[in-house]
């Protein structure tokens, strides 16, 4: 059973070496987390979560209110928005189907609230495999961007596409 938590400073060890896998630097070359700080800090418009698979961890994800959080990554983001960074810790757990679990509990807990009407993802260009993973899911494209040093494709998914892709995939049993 895939579950989420709470990460805490007790994690810092497992995410530094996570942030050190190539597959991870691949996929976030130039990014800082800064967790030696951010562990210890829970503001109210973001969680770190690490996704565990029984009682191994073996994944992070970030949910952030874009128009809150202080960075201003995001710059002038409408709101009623979330976003997320997902990944997967060690090279031997991708291709398993634990990031496709890991996102359906993220995308549930950010529509868990009534007002998010949307989800944004900023996987780089160049990173084609996590465009078609965020397809499958029913992101879509919405632009290019340059964030940093980094050229982004943003991907949205709506709440009205999320509920429609859910009750598809999960249709009432007509027996019951």
């Amino acid at each position: 059973m895939i579950y989420l938590r709470s990460a805490t400073a007790n994690d810092l060890d497992l995410l530094k070496h996570w942030d050190d896998q190539p597959h991870v630097i691949s996929a976030d070359p130039n990014d800082d987390w800064g967790w030696e700080v951010e562990l210890d800090r829970s503001p109210d418009w973001r969680e770190q979560l690490i996704a565990h698979i029984d009682d191994r961890p073996i994944g992070f994800v970030q949910i952030i209110d874009p128009v809150r959080e202080d960075s201003n990554y995001w710059g002038d983001a409408a709101p009623d928005l979330r976003a997320i960074d997902i990944w997967i810790g060690e090279e031997q757990d991708l291709g398993k189907g634990y990031g496709t679990k890991i996102m359906h509990l993220a995308i549930a807990r950010c529509f868990a609230d009534p007002a998010v009407t949307a989800i944004l993802i900023d996987p780089l260009t160049s990173n084609t495999r996590a465009h078609r993973f965020y397809q499958r899911l029913g992101f879509q494209f919405s632009e290019y961007r340059r964030f940093g040093d980094d050229d982004c494709s943003v991907y949205r998914l709506n709440r009205s596409d999320w509920q429609h892709q859910s009750a598809i995939a999960s249709p009432l049993d007509a027996g019951s």
